[in-house]
């Protein structure tokens, strides 16, 4: 049997200042994010856990059956660390409602360089539920946001 390999970076501790673009897939891509209530106890415990992580989460969207971030840690931040105890509590308090599990085991990361650009990959990850064809117009779409912008009014 062939144990699957990590998509982690062999060689990057994930700690420090980095910026990111994570995905967080759903157990078995089930369509959990079709619900605002499975939404909302993702979202309180992003916004608790990325205070307590010092972590500036530029940009969410909750796909159905996936989670994309962009954020920055600080010096300290460890971004396995932070990823981890979301998924644990969220998780947790998921299968305590809902006795299904919420996420897939790992999860996908993107380290941006300086070429990469920040504002782009923000509007690439905005526009997902766009290209997805679920909305006209990233604004009409519920389920995304930012703790530093005022999406409705985007502009960088």
């Amino acid at each position: 049997m062939k144990i699957k390999s990590s998509p982690r970076l062999e060689d990057f501790n994930y700690k420090g200042g980095y910026v990111y673009s994570i995905t967080i897939c759903t157990f078995k891509n089930e369509k959990y994010f079709l619900k605002e209530s499975t939404v909302a106890l993702v979202l309180n415990f992003l916004k608790d856990i990325s205070a307590k992580h010092e972590c500036t989460i530029f940009v969410y969207c909750f796909m159905p059956d996936h989670l994309h971030l962009l954020l920055q840690g600080n010096n300290k931040t460890s971004l396995t660390v932070f990823i981890k105890e979301l998924k644990q509590l969220s998780g947790f308090y998921f299968k305590k409602k809902t006795n299904r599990k919420l996420w897939h085991l790992s999860f996908y990361d993107h380290i941006l360089r300086k070429e990469d650009g920040l504002e782009r990959i923000a509007l690439y990850i905005l526009n997902n539920p766009v290209r997805k064809g679920l909305v006209k117009d990233f604004k009409e779409y519920p389920y995304l946001g930012s703790f530093i912008y005022d999406i409705k009014n985007f502009i960088f």
